[in-house]
């Protein structure tokens, strides 16, 4: 577990890399960081070229060799260490809400309070342009859309809007976020937005058992 004291819980994704790092000898038969050292031996030069020729010539997937290749050029770190990601995650919120959208930080520290606030369940999981809500997955996210608005998702189905909910056309394009709710002062985060959230998080109580 990491160590760090931190808002911010860590990435699902985090644990997948993990996963795929400690199985790749099994799967490919070379470990991770043996393929690294062949590909900075006999591979190409540049990022793009190495994922193609691990690609084409040794017959890896997408995302096994996108992984790769950017772990040549220092990167990709807080993809499979919690530590990393959660230096990395402070970091995404910082930038999210620096230069023109600084005057939306306070709303986004109050969304966050509330999110959090749903139960000890959830765990906020910045991403570098939104901040994503999970219980079981996503329930919901603060994203800051333009200089003077957060919209506020949330994974609702197929409910019909009504309120200041504003159908985003995801369930039909089967995206987890469905509805959102456009918010440009902390006095906007009322009982309303509070509704929304709380069914939301509710809503993904049974995902887990349904998958």
């Amino acid at each position: 577990m990491a160590k760090t004291k931190s808002l911010y819980g860590v990435h699902p994704g985090v644990v997948m890399v993990q996963n795929w790092v400690a199985t790749l000898k099994e799967k490919t038969g070379r470990s991770l960081e043996e393929w690294l050292t062949l590909v900075k031996k006999s591979g190409p030069k540049t990022e793009a070229e190495r994922r193609e020729w691990l690609k084409k010539v040794h017959g890896l997937g997408t995302n096994a060799a996108h992984w790769i290749a950017e772990r040549l050029e220092g990167k990709g770190g807080e993809t499979d260490d919690p530590e990393v990601y959660l230096a990395a995650a402070e970091k995404y919120v910082e930038d999210m809400y620096a230069g023109p959208k600084a005057g939306l930080k306070p709303i986004y520290d109050r969304l966050l309070q509330l999110g959090l606030s749903m139960g000890k369940d959830v765990k906020a999981c910045p991403c570098q342009s939104m901040v994503p809500l999970y219980r079981n997955h996503v329930f919901a996210q603060i994203k800051p859309t333009t200089r003077t608005r957060i919209d506020l998702g949330f994974a609702l189905g197929a409910r019909a809007p009504e309120g200041r909910l504003i159908d985003t056309g995801g369930y039909a394009k089967k995206d987890r976020i469905t509805h959102r709710i456009p918010i440009s002062s902390v006095d906007e985060i009322d009982g309303e937005v509070r509704k929304w959230l709380k069914a939301a998080y509710d809503g993904d109580a049974g995902d887990a058992a349904k998958r």
